[in-house]
């Protein structure tokens, strides 16, 4: 049995075959997993509305993995989600890179190696703007 805050078989898998610079996508419920992220391999955790939360995730995969750079889809009207703040608390005041809603779905769709989605993971978030894409740093 496992012994750290993450247990999901299928993210432990595709995680141990992420290296330094791997890219991960951690979605709302709302974000269009199957059309935008191109050849990433898919986990969809969401039990129903509201759980697992995005954060939930990262404060899981953040236990295991460093975690270098965070990129984050900002709203039209340039105002910044609540959630922004609890990204920045668990990354220890990182700043997150923000993305319009077309340039993150574009970071999400890259298929060049070393820019392509290696996980991406649907949750049950109904926050909006709750989507984050994480690049795996050195352990």
């Amino acid at each position: 049995m496992l012994s750290t805050k993450l247990i999901n078989p299928e993210i432990m898998a595709a995680l141990a075959k992420c290296g330094h610079g791997s890219k991960v996508l951690i979605a709302d419920g709302n974000y269009p997993l199957a059309e935008k992220t191109g050849t990433a391999k898919k986990v969809y955790l969401g039990v129903k509305a509201g759980l697992p939360t995005v954060t939930d995730v990262l404060e899981a995969i953040h236990s295991v993995c460093e975690i270098e750079a965070a990129e984050v889809m900002v709203p039209e009207d340039g105002s910044t989600p609540e959630i922004f703040a609890e990204f920045e608390k668990e990354l220890g005041g990182m700043e997150l890179k923000k993305l319009g809603r077309y340039e993150f779905y574009d970071a999400c769709m890259k298929e060049k190696e070393g820019e392509a989605v290696a996980l991406a993971i649907s949750t049950g978030e109904k926050r909006v703007f709750a989507n984050i894409l994480i690049t795996i740093g050195v352990a």
